[in-house]
């Protein structure tokens, strides 16, 4: 019989730290002591929660998060990149501090994007934004790169796993076949000690995965009458949602666009990313984050700045 291949195990990286929050490096105390503005706007009827660093006038820079993730993903990379820029990160509808939608479309994350970047203060500078984008975030950062164009510096798309459409299809149907009900955890302990990261990956930094899983969570009443923990994303997301034709975003972006693989991604092998760049606009740039998974900031989140400070201006 053929050998079967198995994708490797991962244990919850938070589960040996009992709820507690594990050891930091000074670097990283110090990026989350420098609280962001944290603001909220309505955007067609529905409010979206915004991080900013930085000081108004300065280039900007804006941040689009991935599936299931949310703004907090970026506390600690805003201020890393906040000496001479105003930096923005955002949680999309249905994610994070953002309120649900009944329906939701990568088209509509887009202008919830472009409102975001308005309303921070992103277009008070000489020069337009660089927009930033992780994993499914890049679709927004596409759609948006091909309709609002003239607005962005530069489009810089990481990890985000463009596929051709049949592929894209079948994962869709996938998906929206195993929504279900957020599950109640009875304590911030057990929810936290249960956090893993999609795809599954290890964590060398288990005081990132702490951060972003603590405040990934809201304390609810459960259906017993009880207190209990619930992560902070739709649920059922996937049921109304409207992906619209990414490849095609991307083939007709008019600012320039940086696509970024972390170099151990499971996800973005070679063989897409070069389907990617196949699709993109001629002269498109691409970069390797080494040492890298999929999740980037996670996995290298000084590098990963770097990088970023690498492709946007500052004062």
């Amino acid at each position: 019989m053929p050998h079967r291949h198995h994708p490797p195990h991962f244990p919850p990286p938070l589960a040996p730290f009992d709820g507690q929050p594990p050891p930091a490096p000074d670097w990283f105390s110090q990026a989350l002591a420098d609280e962001p503005e944290r603001t909220e706007l309505r955007v067609q009827g529905t409010p979206v929660e915004t991080l900013a660093w930085g000081r108004r006038g300065d280039p900007g820079l804006l941040l689009l998060h991935g599936n299931g993730a949310h703004a907090d993903w970026y506390s600690f990379i805003g201020p890393l990149l906040k000496p001479g820029r105003r930096v923005v990160a955002l949680s999309f509808s249905g994610a994070g501090g953002s309120g649900w939608r009944t329906q939701y479309s990568v088209a509509q994350w887009a202008d919830e994007a472009l409102a975001a970047a308005e309303a921070t203060g992103l277009y008070e500078a000489p020069v337009l934004p660089v927009w930033a984008a992780h994993s499914f975030g890049g679709f927004a950062l596409m759609n948006a790169a091909a309709r609002h164009g003239d607005r962005i510096a530069r489009a810089v798309i990481v990890d985000t796993p463009l596929r051709p459409p049949s592929a894209v299809d079948a994962r869709r149907r996938h998906r929206v076949d195993r929504l279900r009900s957020a599950r109640v955890y009875a304590s911030l302990a057990e929810a936290l000690m249960r956090f893993r990261f999609l795809p599954p990956q290890g964590c060398a930094h288990p005081y990132i995965a702490d951060v972003i899983a603590r405040r990934g969570l809201k304390q609810v009443v459960g259906r017993d009458g009880q207190p209990g923990w619930v992560w902070r994303f739709d649920p059922f997301l996937f049921r109304h949602f409207e992906f619209g034709r990414p490849y095609r975003d991307l083939k007709a972006a008019t600012c320039p666009i940086t696509l970024v693989r972390g170099a151990r991604s499971r996800l973005i092998t070679p063989e897409l990313m070069a389907h990617a760049v196949a699709m993109a606009p001629p002269g498109t740039a691409v970069l390797e984050l080494p040492d890298a998974d999929h999740h980037v900031m996670v996995d290298q989140p000084q590098g990963f700045a770097q990088l970023l400070a690498g492709l946007a201006p500052q004062a």
